[in-house]
C-alpha cells in the first residue's frame, strides 16, 4: 500500500440523495439517519409543564420516525394533574418503565439519535450532570452523551440557584443542549397551546425536524 494516494471525491449536494451512503450523520445536528428517520426518546419528568411533552408527542410522526417514551415516577402524578385526559401517545409509540434496562435505547450499541427530557426537573438534571444512572431514564441520557448524540433538556424551574447553574454548565460542556421552557410572545399567541408550541418548535428545530408550529422571526418589511 506504500505510495498509494487517496483522492477525495466531492459530490454536489444535489447528488447526496442519489448516494445515501454518503449522506453525513452530522446533517441537522447529528440526529438525521441516512434514510431520514430519527430514533427519538422522549423522557418526561415530574416538573410542571406536562403539556410541553404532550405537544412534542403530538408533532412526532411514528410512521416516519422511531419514537420511544419513558416517564419518571412523579411524572405520572403531574400528568394526572395537568392533563385531565391523560397523556396521549400516538399509535405505535411504546412507553417504558424506569427499572428494566432491557430497552432499545439503554446501550451504546443501540443509542437513540436524539433524547429530549421535557419538562426536566432540576433533580434529573443534576443526576445526569454528575453521571448517575440509577434508572433507565438517567442511563439513556448517559448513553446519549457518551455516544455524542443529541441530548436536549427542557428545564422548567425558577428561580435558579448556583447549583442549578453549575449543573447546566456541566451539561453544556458535555455536549447537551438546554432549551428552557420559556415561550416567546412576539408571535401573538392567543392560547396556552400556542405559547407552548413556541418552545416545542425550538425542540423540533434542534432535533432536526422541519415544522411550522410557530411563526418565525422575520425581516422588517419596508
Amino acid at each position: 500500500m506504500e505510495g498509494l494516494k487517496l483522492i477525495p471525491v466531492l459530490l454536489p449536494i444535489s447528488q447526496w440523495r442519489q448516494r445515501p451512503c454518503l449522506l453525513p450523520r452530522l446533517v441537522c445536528g447529528g440526529a438525521l439517519r441516512h434514510d431520514g428517520a430519527v430514533k427519538i426518546l422522549v423522557a418526561i419528568t415530574g416538573a410542571s409543564g406536562a403539556l410541553y411533552a404532550q405537544r412534542l408527542l403530538d408533532n412526532l410522526n411514528p410512521h416516519e420516525h422511531q419514537i420511544h417514551v419513558v416517564l419518571s415516577n412523579y411524572a405520572q402524578q403531574v400528568v394526572a394533574t395537568e392533563l385531565p385526559g391523560g397523556l396521549r401517545l400516538p399509535e405505535g409509540v411504546k412507553p417504558y418503565g424506569l427499572k428494566s434496562m432491557n430497552v432499545p435505547f439503554a446501550s451504546g450499541s443501540n443509542p437513540p439519535d436524539a433524547m429530549v427530557i421535557i419538562p426536566c426537573t432540576m433533580g434529573t438534571m443534576g443526576r445526569i450532570a454528575h453521571g448517575y444512572s440509577e434508572d433507565v431514564l438517567q442511563r439513556a441520557a448517559d448513553v446519549v452523551l457518551k455516544e455524542k448524540r443529541k441530548l436536549i433538556l427542557v428545564p422548567r424551574e425558577t428561580p435558579l440557584n448556583l447549583i442549578h447553574v453549575k449543573n447546566m454548565e456541566l451539561l453544556l460542556l458535555a455536549g447537551a443542549t438546554l432549551i428552557p421552557a420559556n415561550p416567546s410572545f412576539y408571535a401573538g399567541a392567543s392560547t396556552i397551546v400556542e405559547l407552548v408550541d413556541t418552545v416545542v418548535a425550538r425542540v423540533l428545530d434542534h432535533i432536526g425536524l422541519p415544522n411550522q408550529l410557530a411563526p418565525r422571526w422575520a425581516e422588517e418589511q419596508d
